[in-house]
Formats: structure tokens, C-alpha cells, sequence
């Protein structure tokens, strides 16, 4: 279907990809992961034709059609949204397009009568008159109303733009889809249809995400690029992670028995075979399952930062009393009349459909905006540290990590550069890193030293905006897995499921018309029909 043959790319002395040779074959799906600047962007924009390797080829079965999730979310500002859907199948809009330029002549012969015949042979054939009412339906089911269909893109919202350019990808059923991170800036609702779509596409599918629930819900194949090379592993994300960990440590256990070794692999593939048999998208499990082998798993060479969050102090009973606060912004309710109490040891998920009323929730109770009305007062015994959805403000120096670590610091102990410098080596700041100035930083590395920040604070009440922005996954699962073990209070919003469902004990959902609590974890939360019904009257206008 879709290969790769003796694929190369070179930056300078940086060597990218040597020699890749891959084979993407129907009815798989494949997760390109790999650790920050691996290459996975540059890999697919190659096989997509944007971007020329240095030697090599790409090759797609003659007669195929190749679909790719459009990153440019202003690239359709002059066309209806109906028609943006559309042109997701060039073949079939193209036809379209000829058929109206021939009907539009005014002077309309036989001969252009005998070319229109033989396109709507065409079109019908490829199920063209069905195709507005198919591209209706995808707009549907992805929450754009039949209202908007015609309206112009460029009068949509960025996350209304999102959908239709989903939308467009899906379109016309194509032999070889590739969407690079399509869970960015959709809902849980959206993410969730999504994913029960594409575990059970028949074709090809070809993804980068940092989402490992949706990595684990649609893949059957985990492409991962690792030394400049890129190799498939049947399976999906969590089983390819496990699996080489396990290899990892097996690697590193010298005097343990080569058949002590396989028995072990062995019982893991059949545990966790069993749990996914379990899976509600079934299809595409089933072929992950029968695919599994031992042979195939290896040690990976990734790195995983340091995270450990601890409490100086254990906080008492008050945490957090907030009392009918509200705010709106330009003229628009983002919630109203909130109240709760946050109690010792919540691991809350702030959730809502507008990401704006939590970024705003959050700034408020940390004394950065004032609230339309209400109060807020945090327990005399908390201490609090929080990571905000922009930190552009604290990188605005060109201090050293190290001074710019050193500004957090405690003790005198925390003051010392070799304190410093263990610090950040711990997460993954190693070596002349840790000397760099912090307003050159990337977007992943602001997190890490962001965390570092938060880590350093031993604060017994942990508030988080979106803190998956910009990590690898590998520092995703770092960070997961000190929340989960955290023994203080946390307020949690992410659009990371994974996150969500394993940290989260409690819901707090803001709306426009007031709060819905629930002691719940997330699936739960958001599988309850009655929670869903009380959710649509309260976000209805």
C-alpha cells in the first residue's frame, strides 16, 4: 500500500533518519512516537510530499488517494465550511468543479453534453451525489450544527476550524490517512467519537500524538524512532512502553537465565493481552492482539525526568472555600455562581467545554484577575504552586537555568550551583544545558523547569493548567505518575484522558449556569447519562 524505501535525512552533522525502510500495510493503524526533535513532524510531512529527504523514496500503490489532516487552520478562509469538507476528496471535487464550469457556459455545445455525461459516470461511481450529505453528516457528529454549513470558514472559531479540517481528513474514505496531533484543541466528546471511529477504519492510518489514551484506544502498530532508524511494533502505546521497560530491565539483570527472561515476556504479553480483550473498540484490539510478539520487544533509549512532588508540611482540613464566584468576559458567562469546598487530599479535575472558564477559575483564586462577584479564601495551613497555561512571564531574562532555578530556592543548601545542577540534571538538564539562557528555551523545556519550579515549592496544593503542553510523552508519563502518588491536594485541568481518569477522585465542571460536583473518576463521570443531560441544560443557552 504505502512504503518507504532507503529513507535519509541529514541537518548538517545531524543525522535524522538513516536508510528507513518501512511498509504501512490496510487495516492498521500506526503511532509514530519518539522523543522530542526525533523527527516525527518531519517524517510525515515527507511521505505526505511537503518536505524532499536527501535519498530515498516514497512510494503509494497506483489508484490509492492519500488524505492529510491540514495543520494551516486558515487555509480555507475563502470557502463555505461544506465545501472545505469537500475538497478533503480533490478527485471527486475536481469532477464537481468540471461539471459546474461546463454547465456554467454560455455557449454549451454537444461535445460539452458528451464530457458532462462521462464525469456524472464518474461521480456516481464514486458515490459523488452522496457527498454533501456524507460531508453533512461528519460535520455532525464532529459538533458543527447544520447552521454552519454554509457559513464562510473564516467566520468560524479556531476550534470550530479544527473539526471542519478533521472533518475534511476523514472525507471520501481514503486508502492512507495521516494526522499529525488531531487531538489537539478537540473536547473529550469530540476525541472520544474520534476514537471509536478510527479503531474501526479499514484502511491505513498514520498518527503523532502525545495523547496516550487515544495512541492506546486506536493503534495497532507503534512506529518508533529511536537511533536514527524507525521499526513498527505490533501493539498499542502502553504495551509498547511496558514491554520495553521490562527489556530494559532485563537487559540490565546479567546473571538472570535467558529462559527465566522469555518466561516473564511471555507472561506479560498474556496479561496484558487478557486486559485488552476487554477493550471497548474491539476491531482494532483484536487485530493487536493476534499480532503481539515476544521477539519484537526491545529496550528503548528513552529518558524519563525525575518528577517527585512532596508536601513540606501536611495542610489541614480547610483547603479551599470558594462562594458563588462568577466571571464573564466580553459580555459572555464563562461560570456563574460557583461553590465548593476543596477538601485535603481532592485530586479534582476542573473540567469545562470552554477551556477559557478554567484558565480564568484558575487565575482568579491564584489573585492574578478579579472576579465578576464572589469570594475565594484558601486554608491558613495550604501552601500553594501552580502551573499556568502561558508562562511566557517567567522566561522573559536571559538568566542562566541555573540562576533562574536559584530564584526559587529555599534554603542555602537550594542556593548551592551543585544543588542546582543535580536539580536540573534530574530533569534531563544535563551537562552545559543546565547553563543556558532560560529565554531561549523551547516550549517543553519552560514546562520541565516550570515543574522544577512547582517541585521545589514542596507545596501541599498543586494547581495545573494543560500541563501535557508540550512534553513528550515520556515526560507525560513522569509527571502522571508522581500526581497519581501525591499525597497532598491537587486541581487538575487537562484534555489528556489518560491524566484525567487515573489522577482525578473528583469533577469539578464549570458552566455558564453553575458547577456540577461529583466524587467520581472521569469515565465514569462522563459515561453518566443522567450527568450528561444535566451537562447539556446548563451549557444551552
Amino acid at each position: 500500500m504505502l512504503s518507504v524505501n532507503n529513507l535519509s535525512v541529514q541537518y548538517g552533522k545531524r543525522l535524522l533518519f538513516d536508510e528507513v525502510n518501512l511498509t504501512f500495510t490496510p487495516g492498521n493503524c500506526y503511532g509514530i512516537i519518539g522523543a522530542n526533535g526525533a523527527g516525527k513532524s518531519t517524517f510525515l510531512k515527507i511521505i505526505c510530499g511537503l518536505q524532499e529527504a536527501n535519498s530515498g523514496s516514497v512510494f503509494l500503490e497506483p489508484g490509492k488517494r492519500m488524505s492529510v489532516l491540514e495543520q494551516n487552520h486558515n487555509a480555507y478562509d475563502a470557502h463555505t465550511v461544506l465545501e472545505t469538507v469537500l475538497r478533503g476528496n480533490r478527485p471527486l471535487f475536481k469532477i464537481k468543479q468540471t461539471i459546474e464550469e461546463l454547465y456554467s457556459k454560455s455557449d454549451f455545445s454537444d461535445s460539452d453534453g458528451e464530457k458532462v455525461g462521462e464525469l456524472q459516470i464518474k461521480f456516481e461511481e464514486m458515490d459523488g451525489w452522496n457527498a454533501e450529505s456524507d460531508a453533512a453528516s461528519l460535520l455532525s457528529n464532529l459538533e458543527i450544527p447544520d447552521q454552519f454549513h454554509y457559513s464562510s470558514m473564516a467566520d468560524l472559531d479556531g476550534k470550530q476550524k479544527v473539526r471542519v479540517l478533521l472533518a475534511q481528513a476523514l472525507f471520501g474514505n481514503p486508502d492512507v490517512l495521516i494526522m499529525d496531533e488531531p487531538t489537539n484543541d478537540l473536547d473529550y466528546d469530540t476525541i472520544m467519537w474520534l476514537e471509536n471511529f478510527l479503531a474501526n477504519y479499514e484502511n491505513t492510518v498514520i498518527v503523532v500524538s502525545h495523547d496516550r489514551h487515544f495512541l492506546d484506544a486506536v493503534c495497532t502498530h507503534i512506529s518508533d524512532i529511536d537511533f536514527g532508524k524507525i521499526n513498527h511494533y505490533s501493539g498499542n502505546y502502553t504495551f509498547w512502553c511496558e514491554s520495553s521497560q521490562l527489556a530494559a530491565r532485563q537487559r540490565a539483570q546479567q546473571n538472570k537465565k535467558a529462559e527465566e527472561k522469555k518466561k516473564e515476556l511471555q507472561e506479560f504479553i498474556s496479561r496484558f493481552s487478557a486486559n485488552v480483550a476487554k477493550s471497548k473498540q474491539a476491531t482494532s484490539r483484536k487485530k493487536m492482539i493476534d499480532k503481539l510478539n515476544i521477539e519484537e520487544i526491545r529496550p528503548s533509549s528513552r529518558r524519563y525526568p525525575g518528577i517527585i512532588f512532596e508536601q513540606e508540611r501536611q495542610a489541614g482540613d480547610q483547603i479551599l472555600n470558594i462562594e458563588g464566584l462568577s466571571y464573564s468576559l466580553e459580555n459572555e458567562t464563562l461560570f456563574d455562581n460557583i461553590h465548593f469546598n476543596l477538601a485535603r487530599g481532592d485530586k479534582a479535575v476542573l473540567y469545562s467545554k470552554d477551556s477559557r472558564s478554567v484558565s480564568a477559575f484558575y487565575e482568579i483564586i491564584n489573585g492574578k484577575l478579579i472576579a465578576d462577584s464572589g469570594k475565594y479564601e484558601w486554608g491558613i495551613t495550604t501552601s500553594q504552586a501552580y502551573l499556568p497555561l502561558d508562562n511566557s512571564d517567567f522566561f522573559d531574562s536571559d538568566l542562566s537555568l541555573v540562576d533562574w532555578l536559584r530564584q526559587w530556592s529555599q534554603t542555602e543548601e537550594e542556593r548551592e550551583e551543585v544543588y542546582l545542577r543535580g536539580f536540573l540534571g534530574k530533569m534531563l538538564f544535563s551537562g552545559d544545558e543546565a547553563l543556558k539562557a532560560s529565554n531561549v528555551l523551547s516550549g517543553g523545556e519552560k514546562v520541565r523547569c516550570m515543574l522544577s519550579k512547582m517541585m521545589m515549592s514542596r507545596a501541599n496544593v498543586l494547581m495545573f493548567d494543560e500541563p501535557t503542553n508540550h512534553l513528550d510523552l515520556e515526560s507525560i508519563t513522569a509527571i502522571n505518575n508522581s500526581l497519581k502518588n501525591f499525597k497532598g491536594t491537587i486541581l487538575l485541568a487537562t484534555h489528556d484522558h489518560t491524566f484525567a481518569q487515573t489522577v482525578g477522585n473528583r469533577i469539578l465542571e464549570l458552566t455558564p449556569k453553575g458547577l456540577i460536583d461529583r466524587y467520581s473518576n472521569f469515565d465514569d463521570y462522563m459515561g453518566d447519562k443522567n450527568i450528561k443531560e444535566l451537562r447539556d441544560k446548563l451549557y444551552s443557552s
